[in-house]
């Protein structure tokens, strides 16, 4: 089968791999369906997870699939299983020997850690499968962020995770959420899944449209929107605008890789007693999601703008890295 694999910054190549099979203690995927992360993309540009490394990286970590081989020793799964990956367990398409973007995919010592697979219930499908993944990521975005019913949220960025913790958001009943995003694209996303609004930060100053949105409110000698909790999600370096922004006693979550160090006024946080915190991965949430999904509680699919074969692998990279016209980019080999 072919494989995509990372051989230097913006060098991604097809590679014709074996079949893998399982050991006693593994399973083998017939994989489904798989998401191209911003992750994935971030590898491809520094040439590998953290950097140029000796040998090829292997991409892919959101991902859905079947159990088409189980090793003697594996009890959790079996057979015929539906299931989605909790690609942190082994490293899968995080810096592992194997990827995602693949036929078949080899999870190594299921039976020790079996926890790496949760099963998928068959009212689910497998391309929403795909996506517990970067739901479970912004799951645990709304849970550092801490918006409650009644408060006033502005997230920066409509990308995957931007739109993955406004579907949390809007599910935990916090309904006044405002993104702010520059691609028309993405912000038509956003509003399908269930933004009050929708803002143009490069047209209209991001205090000024929120001050319109939400109210606003005397910090000091001057006016502060009224929005009590940032989301900054889109990468670009905006954090301190948000803190020079910011009202009183609101908190900041950083759910974006910042590529550069950033240089904050502490005095304007201190003197606001501003809450910064960051976000992470999923610790608890990829069970949570599962439930969402199948309760039908709420529909992520607009967060899906392209689908793409397996032999099609190539330009679903390209595609994602056109991030003013894409949003999850998926390939599917069944």
């Amino acid at each position: 089968m072919k494989v995509p694999f990372i051989h230097g910054p913006h060098d991604l190549r097809l590679c014709e791999v074996e079949m893998p099979r399982a050991g006693p203690r593994d399973v083998v995927l017939r994989v489904a369906a798989t998401g191209v992360c911003g992750s994935d993309l971030g590898a491809l540009a520094m040439g590998g997870v953290s950097g140029p490394r000796p040998e090829p990286t292997p991409l892919g970590h959101e991902l859905s699939g079947t159990v088409i081989e189980a090793g003697a020793e594996v009890s959790s799964v079996v057979v015929g299983d539906r299931v989605i990956l909790n690609p942190l367990i082994n490293l899968i398409g995080n810096g592992g020997p194997e990827g995602g973007f693949a036929e078949r995919l080899l999870v190594r010592d299921v039976a020790g850690s079996p926890q790496s697979l949760l099963k998928l219930p068959g009212s689910i499908s497998f391309e929403l499968g795909a996506l517990v993944e970067p739901l479970a990521v912004g799951a645990h975005a709304a849970t550092r962020l801490g918006a409650k019913p009644g408060d006033k949220v502005a997230i920066f960025g409509g990308g995957p995770i931007g739109l993955a913790t406004l579907i949390a958001l809007r599910h935990r009943g916090v309904e006044d959420v405002v993104v702010l995003e520059p691609s028309a694209f993405r912000r038509e996303r956003a509003l399908r899944l269930g933004a009050r609004d929708v803002v143009d930060p490069l047209a209209t100053p991001p205090a000024e449209a929120l001050i319109a949105l939400h109210g606003s409110v005397a910090v000091f000698r001057s006016q502060a929107p009224q929005t009590t909790h940032y989301l900054e999600a889109s990468g670009a370096p905006l954090l301190p605008e948000i803190v020079a922004m910011a009202r009183l006693e609101a908190t900041i979550c950083v759910a974006s890789v910042q590529k550069k160090p950033v240089s904050l006024n502490f005095q304007s946080i201190l003197a606001k007693e501003l809450t910064i915190t960051g976000t992470l991965a999923y610790p608890s949430e990829l069970g949570e999601v599962i439930g969402m999904l199948r309760d039908g509680a709420f529909d992520p699919e607009p967060m899906i703008s392209h689908r793409f074969a397996a032999d099609e692998v190539m330009a679903a990279f390209e595609t994602a890295q056109q991030a003013d016209r894409s949003a999850k980019v998926l390939v599917r080999y069944e």
